[in-house]
């Protein structure tokens, strides 16, 4: 189904078909709502039935069920009380426990599916959104949802019973009467509708409001160093302040509309009491009315109507609940871009990769690969070097499957991509970027992200090849040491080293270095690159970097410029080449140009 035509759905019935698994979970609940309403109601039915008792004695309706004696009527009256109110306040318990845990169901299962959605879209996707605005609908959204199942359905149902069962009972006692007590009840539903209709553009924008808000903050959060660097603070407080005032706009907007309708509609209702008050009791003067009926009409008027002056409140939550249902159920019917194949790579896998004039374009046309061909043999390194914008780290993000090759062919041990189980090519590849992200935890839960089941002695091992082990020991509790959110307590170097560890422990055929010594000091990189030299070993190896020192022994090098490949070859034959590469060794190294390796 198309986007558009899932807008043009209402928010419930996609609720619902989404709950649809929960069927029976909803109809019992629906019950117990129901039943419980229904004895709610009994109990001035019961106040007419003693009127009419007193009044009527051995001619009363309770009489005709065998029990002539008022006091007998009135004990079968105080029995039934016990009963009636007891069931109530049991339904009452069971509605209040089955409508709680369906609303904590969905939630959770909302926000998981929600989550597991997310991490299957490609990278394309998030780059256009804020993560604070995920979080919103992940958990703003949710939570909203989950306060309308918890109280707002009940409501509902309860109003809605109510109608039927005291209009079934006006009609059955007095019909001229009922016609009267009945009177406001299009006026509210109209009422109810024309609200709705007029607040749900106000929540849509609401919960946009409060997604740009939460985007806000989630990227100072994250930049806090550089707010405090740049002695932004101020800036920042006004644009959170801007944010935060658009977003008090967009809800008094709403709540200005939605706070009139009680009002409004109490109003409304307050006639038909009026004319159940007055047209009933001229009935029971003129002898065509019971007193005991009277009664319980009056009674009955009071518990159909009053409660509607609640509607404005139910109808704002279900308004709220329906404009956050909308954000999450078009996340999830996101569509996705890259879908999984079926097959495994041949184990063992030997790690040769091959590129066959692959093209990429990003969703907004800007073309960024032309006609790529590029092989690596299994075990050998092989560099990719260039300007800034070359396209190096859209190779990566290709192989890895983050993005979908918009033409050409992308092989590994000669089975293209597209036919390979995603975990499968992607537990084969290990990747140590610039841009190292730490979970905040432990260090030890660091170096065995991905590797969840490596003992001890295997962290320790992949740690020493990394060179980390030394200053791991060093910190204040050693490998239990919190590393905190981004790895913020360790030193860029540090965090480079746990990164190299946490590949060396996947012990990947494939691996990929991207610019992994870019930001980090000469004795730092030196010890970086002792411990990249011995994991690459007999290991398929793809290095990015701009430091051509770290690059020379590289099986092939491959030179981009402008997403094409402009030169390919060893480091002596690149640098005898004269072109592109040899230019930015001459830059790096001050060594004339055509002076190769070998001469040096």
């Amino acid at each position: 189904m198309t986007n558009a035509s899932q807008k043009q759905r209402s928010g419930l019935r996609r609720l619902l078909d989404y709950a649809r698994p929960h069927r029976s979970e909803i109809t019992t609940a629906t019950s117990f709502s129901i039943l419980n309403k229904i004895f709610d109601l009994a109990p001035p039915l019961l106040i007419g039935a003693a009127v009419d008792t007193v009044v009527q004695g051995k001619d009363s309706l309770v009489a005709g069920f065998g029990f002539p004696a008022v006091e007998q009527q009135l004990t079968v009256l105080a029995v039934l009380t016990l009963i009636i109110w007891g069931a109530e306040s049991l339904f009452e318990y069971l509605y209040a426990v089955r409508w709680r845990s369906l609303a904590q169901t969905i939630e959770h299962e909302l926000r998981q599916d929600g989550y597991r959605h997310l991490q299957r879209l490609d990278l394309a996707f998030f780059e256009d959104r804020s993560t604070g605005g995920l979080m919103s609908i992940l958990n703003d959204d949710v939570n909203q949802l989950e306060r309308f199942l918890d109280g707002g359905a009940n409501d509902l149902l309860q109003v809605g019973t109510t109608v039927i069962v005291i209009g079934g009972i006006f009609f059955a006692l007095a019909p001229e009467v009922a016609v009267y007590s009945f009177l406001p009840m299009p006026f509210v539903l109209w009422g109810s509708f024309v609200f709705q209709k007029r607040l749900a553009p106000r929540y849509a924008e609401v919960r946009e409001r409060v997604g740009d808000l939460n985007g806000l903050l989630s990227n100072n959060l994250s930049g806090i160093a550089t707010i405090k660097s740049y002695t932004a603070e101020s800036y920042e407080a006004e644009r959170v302040g801007a944010e935060s005032q658009n977003y008090r706009e967009s809800n008094e907007k709403a709540i200005r509309l939605s706070s009139a309708f009680s009002p409004l509609i109490r109003m409304v209702i307050v006639m038909g009491f009026v004319l159940t008050l007055l047209i009933g009791g001229r009935a029971v003067l003129a002898g065509s009315l019971a007193v005991g009926a009277y009664s319980v009409m009056i009674f009955m008027t009071q518990r159909l109507l009053w409660p509607l002056t609640r509607l404005g409140q139910t109808v704002d939550l279900y308004q709220r609940a329906m404009a956050s249902t909308h954000r999450i159920l078009d996340l999830l019917e996101t569509p996705i871009h890259v879908w999984s194949g079926t097959r495994f790579l041949r184990k063992p896998v030997r790690g040769e990769v091959r590129f066959e004039n692959v093209s990429f374009a990003y969703s907004n046309g800007v073309r960024v690969l032309h006609d790529v061909d590029l092989e690596v043999q299994a075990g050998h390194t092989v560099a990719l070097v260039g300007a800034t914008g070359s396209g190096k780290s859209t190779i990566v993000k290709l192989l890895l499957r983050f993005y979908e090759a918009s033409a050409g062919s992308i092989q590994v041990d000669g089975t293209d991509l597209r036919e390979l189980k995603l975990d499968d090519l992607r537990h084969a590849i290990g990747l140590v970027s610039q841009d190292v992200f730490l979970f905040h935890g432990t260090v030890r839960e660091n170096i065995a992200y991905g590797t969840f089941d490596a003992s001890e002695s295997e962290i320790i091992a992949a740690a020493k090849s990394a060179e980390a082990h030394e200053f791991i020991m060093a910190l204040p509790q050693g490998y239990d040491t919190v590393v905190g959110e981004r790895g913020q307590k360790l030193s860029g170097g540090q965090r480079q080293r746990i990164s190299i560890a946490r590949a060396v422990l996947k012990d990947p055929p494939i691996l990929v270095l991207d610019e992994a010594t870019s930001s980090v000091d000469n004795e730092t990189e030196a010890a970086i690159q002792r411990s990249m030299e011995r994991i690459s070993k007999d290991r398929t190896t793809i290095v990015i970097a701009h430091r051509l020192s770290t690059i020379r022994h590289a099986h092939r090098t491959y030179v981009l410029e402008n997403g094409r490949v402009a030169e390919v070859g060893t480091h002596d034959e690149l640098v005898r080449l004269d072109g592109i590469y040899a230019a930015l060794w001459g830059v790096q190294t001050g060594i004339a140009r055509l002076q190769p390796l070998h001469d040096q």
